[in-house]
C-alpha cells in the first residue's frame, strides 16, 4: 500500500536503488524522513536469477532498509518505451506517494535502460503536476502532484557530480541492503553464468566508488548525484 513519503526512489531495475542511493535513503530515514521505492521493471533480462527471485530479494531489501513501500511496475526490462502509456503508469505512484524529492536513474550510463529511465522518470514527475491529466489509484481519482526536485544518482559511468551526500555512517547498512540480491552478486556456489556484477571484486568496487565520492568532499564515503535544474538554497553556509 502506498503512503505519502518525503522521498521516492525510482529505479528501472530492482537493485538500482540499493546500489546507487541506499546510503542516502538510510541517512534521511535516520533524520526522521520517510521513503518509498518504485521499480519500473522486474529485471527479467538480468543474466542471473529471474523476475520472481528478484522480486523476493527486492522486497527483503526494502524491509531491511525500512522503506514505507516498494512498488514494482512491469514496463519491460530492456524494451520499455518512452511513451504516454509508460508515463501514465508512473504518474499514479507519484501522486499517491506525494514526495517532495524523487531520486532517479543516471542521466547517462553503460546500460541503455538507465538513461532512458532517467528521462522517463523526470518527465513523469512533471506531468504528474498537470491537473488535466487524470489518474486513478485504488478506485479514487487523484489530485495533481509535482515533486519539488529530481536528483539523478550515479551508476556505472563517472559523471562529474553536482552534489554528494555524506553516507559515512551508513556504508555498512548500504552493503547489507545490496547483499539482499544474492542472485545477482558474488556467490561461489552459483551455477549461473558470470555477469559484469557477479565477480568477487564488484562489491569492493561499489565501496571504492563511494570512497572516491566521499574523498572529494572530505568525508569517508559519499553518494553522488546530478541535477538538470540547479538546487536552490537559503544561505551559502548551508553548503558548508
Amino acid at each position: 500500500m502506498i503512503q505519502p513519503v518525503d522521498i521516492l526512489a525510482i529505479g528501472v531495475h530492482p537493485d538500482d536503488v540499493e546500489l546507487s542511493c541506499s546510503g542516502t535513503l538510510l541517512k534521511h530515514k535516520a533524520a526522521g524522513m520517510r521513503f518509498g521505492i518504485l521499480d519500473l521493471t522486474l529485471g527479467e533480462l538480468g543474466t542471473r536469477g529471474n523476475s520472481a527471485i528478484r522480486k523476493e530479494e527486492a522486497m527483503k531489501a526494502a524491509e531491511l532498509m525500512g522503506a514505507v513501500f516498494r512498488i514494482q511496475l512491469d514496463l519491460g526490462d530492456g524494451f520499455f518505451n518512452y511513451s504516454e502509456q509508460s508515463i501514465r503508469a508512473i504518474i499514479p505512484v507519484i501522486r499517491a506517494a506525494r514526495p517532495a524529492l524523487v531520486l532517479a536513474n543516471a542521466l547517462e550510463d553503460r546500460h541503455p535502460d538507465h538513461g532512458r529511465a532517467a528521462k522517463l522518470t523526470a518527465d513523469a514527475c512533471f506531468y504528474a503536476g498537470l491537473r488535466k491529466i487524470t489518474s486513478v489509484w485504488e478506485g479514487q481519482e487523484q489530485a495533481a502532484h509535482r515533486p519539488r526536485a529530481v536528483y539523478h544518482y550515479s551508476q556505472d559511468y563517472y559523471l562529474p557530480p553536482d552534489l554528494i551526500v555524506d553516507i559515512s555512517d551508513f556504508m555498512d547498512a548500504k552493503l547489507e541492503a545490496i547483499r539482499c540480491f544474492k542472485s545477482q552478486f558474488y556467490d561461489p556456489q552459483s551455477k549461473e553464468p558470470e555477469s559484469p556484477i557477479s565477480g568477487k571484486e564488484f562489491i569492493d568496487e561499489v565501496t571504492a566508488k563511494c570512497r572516491v565520492a566521499g574523498r572529494s568532499v572530505g568525508v569517508r564515503f559519499g553518494e553522488a548525484f546530478n541535477v538538470k535544474r540547479p538546487p536552490g538554497i537559503q544561505l551559502l553556509t548551508d553548503l558548508l
